[in-house]
């Protein structure tokens, strides 16, 4: 993507109602929106986070199917979420928005008990030992979703690497988690959960059409 384009996205952003984008210092100093997001959505109905959204696509995809909830699409790389943001709005989905920040500061965005769902959708599996700590699924990850997740809060991991899958798996069986359902091969389970298949983005199709499995756990932090 060329620099002429992101700023572009960059500047429409700003005029998008759907958009979020406050400062590092705004974040870490007290941000305005924690604990009021069912504010923001102007309802009570259950928060959803899909963290490193990307193009946004799942996060629509969810909003759409899903009206009775709301969405928030989680991700650094605003020019990204541009087409999704734009989507939403063309498309008169009120019930999803995108928040440009790290997701190393999520606890800093939402309160205790605020989301009831995580979904984490084909994220870099940072294979290499030092980019471990940039997984998204380390324990200080699951440390800080468990903070603002309710009691029977859900998180989600859907990925092509099985790596990632192993890795999650590891984790979860060595803290005493609560796996509700794993498969290393989703779309070749005999009963995968409807939520695990229903939607498919861009490059998750291409992946099935080469044949690549498709992994999925569902579960429930327990620290």
């Amino acid at each position: 993507m060329g620099s002429k384009n992101k700023l572009k996205r960059f500047k429409e952003n700003e005029s998008f109602e759907n958009v979020i984008q406050p400062s590092r210092e705004e974040v870490l100093k007290g941000f305005s929106l924690k604990g009021k997001w069912q504010s923001y959505f102007k309802n009570n109905n259950p928060i959803v986070l899909e963290l490193g959204c990307g193009k946004g696509e799942y996060s629509v995809a969810l909003a759409q199917k899903y009206p009775e909830k709301n969405f928030i699409g989680v991700d650094i790389k605003g020019a990204r979420f541009w087409r999704g943001a734009k989507t939403a709005l063309e498309s008169g989905f009120h019930n999803v928005a995108f928040l440009r920040t790290q997701i190393e500061l999520i606890d800093h965005c939402f309160a205790k008990n605020e989301v009831s769902e995580i979904w984490i959708t084909f994220p870099d599996p940072q294979i290499k030992y030092k980019r471990t700590k940039h997984r998204l699924i380390t324990k200080p990850f699951l440390e800080k979703y468990q903070s603002i997740l309710n009691p029977n809060g859900l998180v989600h991991l859907k990925t092509d690497s099985e790596f990632l899958h192993g890795y999650l798996l590891g984790l979860l069986h060595e803290g005493h988690h609560e796996i509700i359902f794993a498969h290393h091969d989703i779309y070749n389970s005999s009963s995968p959960p409807s939520e695990a298949t229903a939607i498919q983005t861009f490059y998750e199709k291409q992946y099935l059409e080469l044949k690549k499995a498709i992994t999925y756990v569902k579960f429930r932090t327990k620290y």
